[in-house]
């Protein structure tokens, strides 16, 4: 067994939004970048497989994942919002490399080949909805591999966290009212999607908002999570931790409002690793959300994922 595998594909580059939009190639190039580093030569690299329709379908609603079929254009680009959410066409293979990337990562820390993955993949996902595409997202694949490993795997509990700076709405909206999936996540409000309100808390409790300011600095973030999210999920006790990992909440990020620091995400990475030892031993799915400062995405991602390489391989 190895400690952390990376899952990626050329494929994801292929998304191409738009000149000028802050979900660009260069994200995932950065990341790539980033690990490729004398100090991470003991990564296993794998290529991300294609997800599936099934696969689609633990989340998303059959008409939605035909109208994104569908809506693939041959050239140019298709939006599937206001113009924040755009299709190339390299976008169906992009996200279904990111949705068997997830799958493929359960797989791998559920049949003991690593303690923890890192999905290196783009676009992000976890602002999509069962049945619409907002804020850069088309399918959710946090999401889909919690529903994944449930399903597939006959877990009973599956928790996703996310530390990106959006609220993840999509993912909410998918686990409210299933209380085998929990969901928690820490964000800045007020801000983009509006969602995320400590009053909204699921079926059964199963949902746990963090809103932080404008603002927020490291000592703020670390009191908020050690208060809310960390004893949350260790009462939930989950079989299997997804985390949508986000990087936006950086104070070098331009489209947020936050001053966390690369010491921040590797310090959270830490104490969710310490609850998935105890729970799961050591599970872990981290999936690339967002980020758009290209240096703080990479030395951000390099924290984060030299974090995980400290797993013990057994």
């Amino acid at each position: 067994m190895t400690a952390t595998i990376i899952y990626t594909h050329a494929a994801c580059l292929e998304h191409r939004p738009g000149p000028h939009h802050p979900e660009s190639p260069e994200r995932l190039r950065a990341v790539i970048s980033a690990l490729q580093t004398p100090d991470f030569a003991s990564l296993a690299w794998r290529e991300a497989p294609m997800g599936t329709v099934e696969q689609l379908r633990m989340i998303h609603e059959a008409d939605y994942i035909e109208e994104i079929e569908q809506s693939i254009p041959a050239h140019g680009y298709v939006p599937l919002d206001a113009g924040d959410t755009v299709m190339s066409p390299g976008s169906w293979e992009a996200v279904m490399r990111c949705v068997g990337a997830a799958c493929a990562g359960v797989d791998a820390v559920m049949d003991g080949q690593a303690r923890n993955v890192f999905c290196a993949t783009r676009p992000c996902g976890h602002h999509a909805e069962p049945a619409k595409a907002m804020g850069f997202c088309i399918f959710n694949q946090a999401a889909i591999a919690a529903a994944y490993a449930y399903e597939v795997h006959k877990l009973e509990r599956v928790a996703v966290v996310d530390f990106d700076v959006h609220h993840g709405n999509g993912t909410q909206n998918a686990f409210f009212d299933r209380p085998e999936l929990f969901y928690a996540s820490s964000h800045q409000s007020p801000f983009y999607p509006g969602t995320g309100a400590r009053s909204e808390t699921g079926v059964n409790h199963n949902i746990v908002n963090v809103p932080l300011p404008r603002g927020c600095d490291s000592r703020q973030f670390r009191e908020a999570i050690s208060a809310h999210v960390l004893p949350a999920l260790t009462a939930f006790a989950p079989e299997i931790l997804i985390l949508s990992t986000g990087f936006d909440a950086h104070r070098l990020d331009p489209l947020a409002g936050m001053n966390l620091e690369d010491g921040d995400f590797e310090w959270i990475t830490r104490e969710l690793m310490q609850i998935a030892d105890k729970t799961c031993d050591g599970r872990i799915v981290s999936i690339l959300e967002g980020g758009y400062s290209l240096d703080a995405l990479a030395t951000s991602t390099a924290a984060h994922v030299s974090a995980l390489m400290q797993a013990e391989a057994a």
